[in-house]
């Protein structure tokens, strides 16, 4: 099973995701694998340099998560964080680009995690409407 660290960032009804430059055309959540010896924050605090060019304060765990992977024929975990941006989020490294998805976008265009799990438990819980 592969660990993944995720940011969930919501503005305007929209969370923001990113595509990457290969790997998958789906759409999936900022964040990536912590390294040897870093803590979940820690990952995600460079995941969110290295992909939006952008601090992150305020981190607080929002939930974990387990589907099928994006491109890949294997499990995913995700651990799930809110936080605040430190300045405005730009595509970088391995990031193609980023966009802001809202509920009534086609839900075909994300990852399973997203579109299985993530996605309806916001809805549920009134983030997005």
């Amino acid at each position: 099973m592969i660990h993944k660290i995720g940011l969930l960032v919501v503005r305007d009804n929209r969370v923001l995701l990113c595509r990457k430059q290969r790997g998958t055309a789906l759409l999936i959540l900022p964040g990536g694998k912590p390294e040897a010896g870093e803590s979940e924050q820690q990952a995600l605090a460079r995941e969110i340099r290295e992909e939006l060019n952008a601090g992150i304060n305020a981190i607080e765990h929002f939930g974990d998560y387990e589907d099928e992977a994006a491109g890949e024929a294997r499990r995913v975990r995700i651990s799930l964080y809110t936080g605040a941006l430190d300045g405005e989020p730009v595509a970088s490294g391995e990031i193609a680009e980023l966009i802001w998805f809202g509920a009534g976008d086609d839900r075909e265009l994300i990852s399973p995690s997203l579109r299985r799990q993530i996605l309806p438990d916001l809805l549920r819980r009134g983030i997005l409407r």
